[in-house]
């Protein structure tokens, strides 16, 4: 299962996403940052042999928006957690046999204290809703761009960006809630390492010298901690200022 912020699907097809997507072939490939309704697809993006596509569609053209493409058709599909924050168009669910996934765009909130406020109040809400189903027994993946790096190793310059939306102590905070809820951040199971990154500024050249940010997250629910069996990133992916980012769940029969 590959998540990745492609900062506009219409920018990456020029890219050679198709064939990116055919080469690796992932079970589940969820998009985040897609800035385009599903009927704005050209003919490759909207048949990529042997995936079913779910696409969310933003009030507002040409912003936010996510997409899954999946190989086996889910048994429910939705778009919808909460009628405030539906018109970004930042969720598609799909239930599975095995699971429930939610690809998620968090929202940015550097522009404004409003828009900070509205993404804390988007986390709030988006961690109710996932406490209702891990109290129900749910076995629940969350991926997506989240928005923030969780600790000092997460980014390569902590101090310099301490009160910057991205890496501020509140909304630090919530990632720590939400993982002592009953979430595992997928990566940090395998690698605990430095300069593990999934978003580079396209400014400085940051991405050359590695001066990043990891806010691109599995998080699985910890009932699911025995078919967890990889997880990392793909920074040597290219074609977006984020890098995908991957994990290998298996089933028993």
């Amino acid at each position: 299962m590959i998540s990745w912020n492609v900062n506009g699907l219409r920018s990456i097809e020029k890219k050679g996403f198709k064939e990116w997507v055919e080469a690796e072939a992932p079970d589940i490939l969820c998009l985040q940052e897609t800035k385009m309704w599903e009927e704005q697809l050209s003919n490759d993006l909207g048949h990529i042999d042997g995936y079913n596509l779910y696409m969310s569609k933003p009030k507002k053209r040409g912003y936010s928006g996510v997409a899954t493409y999946t190989l086996q058709k889910p048994l429910e599909v939705s778009f919808s957690f909460s009628t405030r924050f539906d018109d970004e168009g930042r969720l598609c669910m799909l239930r599975y046999p095995e699971f429930l996934l939610f690809n998620v765009y968090f929202p940015n909130g550097k522009a404004s204290a409003e828009r900070l406020e509205y993404k804390m109040e988007f986390y709030e809400e988006f961690m109710e809703l996932c406490r209702e189903l891990l109290e129900r027994g749910e076995r629940v993946i969350v991926c997506g761009d989240v928005n923030t790096a969780h600790k000092e190793i997460d980014l390569a310059r902590p101090k310099e960006n301490s009160d910057v939306s991205g890496f501020l102590p509140e909304e630090r905070e919530w990632i720590d809630r939400f993982l002592a809820m009953g979430f595992l951040d997928s990566l940090r199971v395998f690698d605990e390492g430095p300069g593990l990154y999934t978003w580079w500024s396209m400014r400085t050249r940051a991405r050359e010298r590695n001066v990043g940010w990891r806010i691109d997250y599995f998080f699985i629910s910890e009932n699911m901690r025995e078919s967890l069996k990889h997880a990392g990133i793909m920074p040597e992916v290219m074609g977006s200022d984020h890098c995908p980012i991957y994990i290998d769940l298996e089933f028993e029969n």
